[in-house]
């Protein structure tokens, strides 16, 4: 693949390590080739690297699968995932699911992006719905700023949530971030 067709979200290998640019600079200085600066992220370990390519330099393409499956279980240290196509099923390390593995509950939708037998990257959906599973007592305090207290979901996971959140609501929660977004429901 040449250079002049990368962009950002373009994967490819380099020393058959896959990498996906993050972002993309085209500099052209008033003398000489234009140059390619690139922020590329290791899809094995997630570190970063910037590399700068010429104008012409060539890069090899990633293989990948994707397959779209379902989050049946935990066993271990592995999260079992269904080919929703072949309903083959893939033991995922715990590793490679990431912080995302915080908001997963059985049943929940995934899209696997696959390097040969390893994962690269694992999507779930942007937004959860999570049940509350306990919450901090709030303190009674006036104050102009709003004041968050850490709750508890059916996942595992720890977020702060608004005040009036309570054992039992149903909240929406980003993925992305790991935020409170709103109230589902009251308790259920």
């Amino acid at each position: 693949m040449e250079i002049e067709d990368v962009r950002k979200g373009t994967k490819f290998l380099i020393n058959a390590i896959p990498y996906r640019v993050e972002d993309a600079e085209f500099v052209k200085p008033g003398k000489g080739q234009a140059l390619y600066k690139l922020k590329l992220r290791n899809l094995f370990d997630s570190s970063v690297v910037n590399k700068t390519y010429r104008s012409g330099d060539k890069v090899e393409d990633v293989r990948t699968e994707t397959y779209k499956g379902q989050f049946l279980y935990k066993e271990g240290n592995h999260y079992v995932i269904m080919d929703s196509a072949t309903f083959e099923q893939h033991y995922i390390d715990e590793e490679a699911m990431g912080d995302k593995r915080h908001f997963l509950k059985e049943g929940d939708e995934v899209t696997v992006t696959m390097f040969g037998e390893r994962p690269l990257e694992i999507e779930i959906p942007t937004f959860v719905e999570l049940k509350v599973v306990s919450s901090a007592a709030t303190l009674k305090a006036a104050t102009v700023t709003a004041q968050y207290k850490p709750a508890q979901l059916e996942t595992g996971a720890t977020i702060d949530v608004p005040p009036f959140i309570q054992e039992g609501d149903m909240i929406k929660v980003d993925t992305r971030t790991g935020t409170y977004v709103e109230r589902v429901t009251g308790k259920k």
